[in-house]
């Protein structure tokens, strides 16, 4: 499986929508989990990378 490189700052498309309608997530700490916010709601998350990489769409920034 291919590591997927991004940085605190970046904007991550997902697959699927988050609840409130976005797509789009802000990386904010990045390690073996990444904690991300939502652009939509603000809603902030730590999911384990290796789910978080099966789901990402495309990185921006």
């Amino acid at each position: 499986m291919k590591i997927i490189k991004f940085e605190p700052g970046n904007i991550l498309i997902m697959k699927k929508k988050h609840p409130c309608g976005s797509n789009r997530m802000k990386v904010l700490r990045v390690g073996s989990d990444i904690r991300i916010s939502c652009e939509g709601c603000g809603r902030d998350m730590t999911v384990a990378r290796e789910k978080l990489e099966k789901n990402i769409k495309e990185v921006e920034g």
